[in-house]
This record gives structure tokens, C-alpha cells and sequence, in this order.
């Protein structure tokens, strides 16, 4: 490692308390009066207010201070549901908000919180995309409301401040950092109400994020070893997905995926995880059909193959860290091997090929590519847009 890298850094924190394990759903009334809230709003979906007696376990243990629930909440946070939770909210008095379920849920609590304290429309409030610049998120000034996540499955939405949400299928970007969460709920009975299907996919996105950030070339070293910790503990989950041991296991996870940010960590900056990430998340949020595990496995080993000579070095560091590049090899190997060794594990889970296995229609390209031009995770300095023909290409290879 750098040594300015060991010896110079900052490291901030997240105040959220953490309960994991069995009965972990007990300590939600003690967490709700800390808070001294009095009026409990819950916000989920039909999937978890019809599978499973969770919603029915937590008003029993909310008791009086259970004040409504919103449980329409769909696939990837449409805004419409989310304004519509709002005036639900506001209409019995709510005074903190616990969000149940998976990364829809908690990017939804987000949003509730800031709908509800600010006075601009939703349109004002997120983050604005002009003709030339980089991309701005307002500041939102207002004091939100605490939150509580409850989750069914692992997430690496559970403990962040921003929420993207979609209208039609556009997406929109809304940060907060007052909106991160007060407490986080790992309840090993809770998560076990996921269907394997959507764990297998949420596992695919672990796997993916797990090792584009072994690409990185400079860290501090909390962050340094997260990263070792987070890609061998996803990997180690894979085999036992069906148990409440490894399901805890991806919370912690996806929870260090945010919190090495918070301990110096830079972001990832190779061009193929950016472009994948940006890729995947115009599909899901267009296609309803289509999950993040799923785009991200049909996107990774082609965008990876065209676009990762950009960065050989950290490509190297991905292939090394897969166990399919040592010292000594062809640099310009790395990448291949890399992009087949995700293509076994994405196929060991049952994952799709190419886009056209997920049924995404070629016709839809040019949206999709002009909706990946304006993403602030993948994209901050709107670097995208200089390299729009290259994207497009990229892009029609997928299928």
C-alpha cells in the first residue's frame, strides 16, 4: 500500500445501532422510545405485508405507538408510491418511520423522510443534471424524521444517506445525509421470508460490487481491509444462501460496502464497474422485470472485455483477488480472466448471459444509454457524455 495512503486519512461515522441474530425484532420497542416517537409509520411492500406475519409481529410489538402503514410500495421505489406514503404519513402524524423489507423499502424511508420535511417538489429537491457541469444535489436543509430499517434481506441500501427512486422509467437521485438510518434490524426469522430467487439475485449484485472494488489502487487501511473482509465473507456466503447464518452474514457485508467509505475509502474508479453500474441501473429502473443481480451479471464480462484495458492495473487486481491472475502473468490478460471467472460464478447462481436472456428489447438502447448519461454514482463529472459513441457500442454488444 501507499504509505501517504497508511498514515494519512480521515475516517467519519454513522451513529446507527445495530441488532442482528435471532429475536433481533426485539429490540424495536426499546429503539422506537429512545427516540421518544409516539406515532410508528410503517412502510413496505405487499410481498412482506401478504407472505408473512413480520408486518403483524411489529405492530404487536409497537403496540400503542403503532401509528399507520403504506404497504404498496413497489419494485425499485417508484415516486408515485413514495408521495402517496407521504400523505399517508402526514395524515395520522407520523414521528419516525421504520421501513421493512429490501433496498425498495429503505430507499423509500429515505425519501419519505425528505418529502415530508421539505417544502420544494420532488423535482427541485433532486439532484439537477445541467446541459454542461457536473451533476448538483441541493442541500436539504430541513430536520428529518428517524428512521428504522427492518430488513428482509441483505442490502447495500440499509445504511446510506442518498435514495434513487424512478417516475415512469426515468430515474431520480435525491441525497440526505440526515436521512441515514437511527437503527438497523438483522432478525434472522425475518430474513429468512425472502424467496431464494430474490436472495440469489441480491447475492449476484454483492459478487459483482465485491469485486470491482478490489480494483482499487489507493485506499486507507480500514478501508483496505473491509475490502478483503467484504469479498471473501460474499464469496463465502455463496454456497449457503438458504440459511439465516449466511443471509446475517451478507447484511454485514453490504453493510461495510457503505461503511468503508465512511473510513477513507475512494471510490472505485475504473471505467467498467462505473459503466455497468450505470448500464444495469437504466434496465431495472425501465424494466420492472428485471432485477440488479440480473443486469449486472448480463452486462459485467462484456463491458468488462471492452473497457478494460483502460485500467489495466486495477483489472489486475481484480483477476488476483478472483485467483485467476498472479504476479509475473500478461497485464493484458487480466481482464479476460477476470471477466470469465464472474461469468462461471454468475452461471453457478443461475444468472443470465446477455440482456436478451432478460428479455430487454434492442429497441430500447438508445433510452437506455441516454438515461445512463445522467447518473451521479457512476458518473459525478459527467465524463460519460464525451464517450457516447463508445457507450452505444458497448452497450449493443451486451445482447
Amino acid at each position: 500500500m501507499n504509505y501517504d495512503a497508511i498514515t494519512n486519512f480521515r475516517i467519519t461515522g454513522n451513529a446507527a445501532r445495530v441488532y442482528a441474530g435471532k429475536d433481533a425484532l426485539g429490540n424495536l420497542p426499546a429503539e422506537v422510545k429512545r427516540h421518544r416517537a409516539r406515532r410508528a409509520f410503517i412502510l413496505c411492500g405487499r410481498s412482506v405485508s401478504q407472505k408473512s406475519d413480520l408486518i403483524a409481529r411489529i405492530r404487536t410489538l409497537l403496540g400503542e405507538s403503532f401509528a399507520g402503514l403504506y404497504d404498496r410500495l413497489r419494485k425499485d421505489t417508484p415516486l408515485e408510491d413514495v408521495i402517496e406514503a407521504r400523505d399517508a404519513a402526514r395524515a395520522c402524524g407520523a414521528d419516525l418511520i421504520i421501513a421493512v423489507g429490501g433496498g425498495t423499502a429503505m430507499q423509500g424511508g429515505r425519501l419519505l423522510a425528505m418529502l415530508l420535511a421539505e417544502k420544494g417538489a420532488p423535482g427541485e429537491i433532486c439532484t439537477q443534471y445541467p446541459e454542461f457541469g457536473a451533476a448538483i444535489s441541493p442541500k436539504l436543509l430541513e430536520k428529518k424524521l428517524p428512521i428504522i430499517n427492518v430488513l428482509t434481506m441483505a442490502t447495500s441500501a440499509q445504511n446510506r444517506g442518498g435514495s434513487p427512486v424512478k417516475q415512469g422509467g426515468y430515474r431520480l437521485e435525491f441525497f440526505d445525509p440526515k436521512t441515514s438510518p437511527a437503527a438497523l434490524i438483522w432478525d434472522a426469522d425475518a430474513l429468512m421470508t425472502a424467496p431464494d430467487s430474490m436472495v440469489r439475485n441480491s447475492a449476484t449484485s454483492f459478487v459483482w460490487r465485491s469485486a470491482m472494488d478490489m480494483g482499487y489502487t489507493k485506499t486507507t487501511p480500514l478501508s483496505h481491509y473491509s475490502r478483503k473482509m467484504i469479498f471473501d465473507m460474499i464469496s463465502g456466503t455463496l454456497p449457503r444462501l438458504n440459511t439465516p447464518e449466511a443471509r446475517i452474514e451478507l447484511c454485514i457485508a453490504t453493510y461495510l460496502q457503505n461503511r468503508e467509505a465512511s473510513d477513507g475509502g475512494t471510490r472505485t474508479n475504473h471505467w467498467a464497474g462505473r459503466v455497468v453500474y450505470a448500464f444495469s441501473t437504466s434496465i431495472f429502473n425501465m424494466f420492472d422485470h428485471v432485477g440488479q443481480g440480473e443486469a449486472r451479471a448480463a452486462l459485467c464480462p462484456t463491458v468488462m472485455r471492452h473497457l478494460g484495458p483502460r485500467d489495466p492495473e486495477c483489472m489486475c487486481r481484480i483477476a488476483k483477488a478472483l485467483g485467476v491472475w498472479k504476479e509475473g502473468d500478461p497485464v493484458d490478460q487480466a481482464h479476460l480472466r477476470a471477466a470469465d471467472e464472474l461469468r462461471r460464478i454468475f452461471d453457478s447462481l443461475g444468472m443470465p448471459k446477455t440482456l436478451g436472456d432478460i428479455k430487454v428489447p434492442r429497441d430500447a438502447a438508445p433510452v437506455l444509454l441516454e438515461n445512463s448519461l445522467k447518473n451521479f454514482n457512476a458518473d459525478p463529472k459527467r465524463e460519460f457524455v464525451k464517450e457516447r459513441d463508445l457507450l452505444e457500442k458497448v452497450l449493443n454488444d451486451c445482447w
